[in-house]
């Protein structure tokens, strides 16, 4: 069986971390299968959005302790980093292909499992799920772009204390503090996080992209850069057929049909 499960229905993609007798720990077949999978996907006409999540009662516990606690230390410290680097690929993907990612999280999520549902656009999660940073309960600093992201969503001073501490923040804190967007009871969480996603693969993609690259600029960029980025983007999809078609549709009063053009 393979560590990373892929379906795709109603133009959205569903990666499924395959590890649950290991809450979904990261292993080298499953890290090379999503940077596999997420460029393809980010390319695929067929695919409006991606869901990640994992299979059984967990999320993703990170990285594979019992795999560390056995590993050699046989790189020099530029090879480690170089590795490392090429896996953090995966967060990049998430955070900036053009189409809209989500993390469909239950159970735990934790260390690098934290920061790829960090690294999505949205996070869905189950009711009891458990969030943590955890690298600090194994001598680690963060990998995956935790840090980043976690700082953008909840602020500095939390991020700080969330890394220093490696506290266990349940759902509905989350909620409250911004790490997730919606929580949900198990039972409806798959049904809920779909349903989104097909609504957003039904939109206009276009614009959805350029949304997304919107987003990710203000993050960092200046208000000019951020203004020049949405005046480019706005005119360039009022330029769109799924623009014309949705004026159409207002006026006609019915709703609108958009094919991605």
């Amino acid at each position: 069986m393979s560590d990373l499960l892929e379906t795709i229905a109603d133009g959205v993609a569903v990666l499924t971390m395959n590890r649950p007798e290991r809450r979904n720990a990261l292993s080298p077949e499953m890290v090379a299968g999503l940077l596999e999978a997420l460029p393809r996907l980010a390319a695929d006409p067929g695919v409006g959005a991606v869901i990640l999540t994992g299979a059984g009662p967990a999320f993703c516990a990170g990285g594979d302790v019992k795999a560390m606690a056995a590993r050699t230390l046989d790189q020099t410290l530029e090879e480690r980093t170089t590795a490392l680097r090429e896996k953090m690929e995966v967060s990049r993907w998430l955070h900036e292909m053009g189409k809209p990612t989500i993390a469909m999280v239950r159970g735990a999520a934790a260390g690098a499992g934290l920061s790829m549902a960090l690294a999505c656009d949205m996070r869905f999660a189950a009711e009891g799920t458990k969030m943590t940073t955890a690298f600090v309960n194994v001598g680690f600093s963060g990998d995956f772009g935790g840090s980043y992201f976690l700082t953008h969503l909840v602020g500095t001073a939390k991020a700080r204390e969330l890394y220093y501490s490696g506290d266990v923040i349940l759902a509905d804190e989350a909620l409250r503090l911004g790490m997730v967007n919606r929580v949900y009871p198990e039972d409806r969480l798959e049904a809920e996080t779909r349903a989104f996603a097909a609504r957003l693969a039904a939109g206009p993609r276009i614009a959805i992209g350029y949304m997304k690259r919107n987003m990710n600029a203000a993050e960092q960029g200046t208000l000019a850069a951020c203004f020049d980025g949405e005046a480019l983007h706005h005119s360039r999809t009022g330029m769109t057929e799924d623009h014309r078609e949705a004026t159409r549709a207002f006026v006609e009063k019915r709703k609108p049909v958009f094919r991605s053009r």
